[in-house]
């Protein structure tokens, strides 16, 4: 759905600041992003991990912990589909442009609200529980900064753009940009006629994930496969009484 009118400022047209935020920045985000996780799980495999704090608090965990994660995957999901897949395929199965956006608006903002309070609540955590703020670093900090930062200013986009300029079709735009970087033949005239709101979400976005090597975010891309295929772990007790209850088959006292 486009506006009749614009009601955001617009940044510059094409030009060097154009090619170094839209052209250059992704590419040295993007090598950051896939080279740093290379070298973390090189040299820093034991350091690959969430550093869980469950054992000092879990009243707030249990609330914050899936209202976060469940949030971000929904995110992560309709980024994927508004960025990835183009209109004419949505168009093709028969999905309007206008039940498509409205799908996006809808499910984006709970999605959103769900993730910032989830996120919310984590902090609060962190900040107000003593062994837990004990074990948060700097980095922790930082990468809480900029993971806030983004989904922010991601959430302020979709409300502004909806609610007082009538609609914002970044599938027109943002999209375009985005598939034309993976492309090789990336186009920044179609983010630097973008509203002011989406291009801070997407240069936060892209330094988040230049950031994301370097922090515990790398668990996001760790599936624990390995416990699918893994032999069962047996235990036996070294007591000579094992009681009177005959052991059930498999079990019986070996040596």
């Amino acid at each position: 759905m486009t506006a009749p009118a614009q009601p955001f400022p617009l940044a510059a047209e094409s030009g060097t600041g154009g090619i170094l935020l839209w052209v250059v920045l992704p590419y040295v985000c993007l090598a950051i992003f896939v080279l740093g996780h290379i070298w973390r799980y090189r040299y820093d495999k034991f350091g690959w991990t969430t550093r869980s704090s469950q054992l000092y608090e879990r009243r707030l965990l249990r609330i914050g912990s899936p209202l976060f994660h469940f949030g971000i995957l929904v995110v992560l999901l309709g980024h994927i589909g508004g960025l990835v897949i183009p209109k004419s395929w949505t168009a093709a199965v028969g999905v309007s442009e206008d039940a498509y956006h409205l799908s996006a608006v809808v499910l984006g903002s709970i999605a959103g609200i769900c993730t910032l309070g989830g996120l919310a609540i984590l902090v609060y955590r962190r900040r107000t529980v003593g062994p837990v703020f004990s074990a948060t670093t700097k980095n922790d900090k930082a990468m809480y900064v900029s993971l806030t930062a983004t989904i922010v200013l991601g959430l302020a986009a979709t409300v502004v753009a909806n609610l007082v300029g009538g609609g914002y079709d970044y599938r027109e735009t943002i999209s375009v940009w985005f598939r034309s970087v993976f492309y090789l033949q990336p186009d920044p005239s179609r983010m630097t006629g973008a509203p002011v709101l989406f291009q801070l979400h997407a240069l936060s976005a892209m330094l988040l994930f230049a950031f994301w090597p370097f922090t515990r975010l790398v668990h996001m891309l760790t599936a624990p496969l390995g416990y699918l295929t893994r032999p069962y772990i047996v235990y036996r007790s070294r007591d000579v009484q094992l009681g009177a209850r005959a052991p059930r088959r498999g079990w019986e006292r070996i040596g």
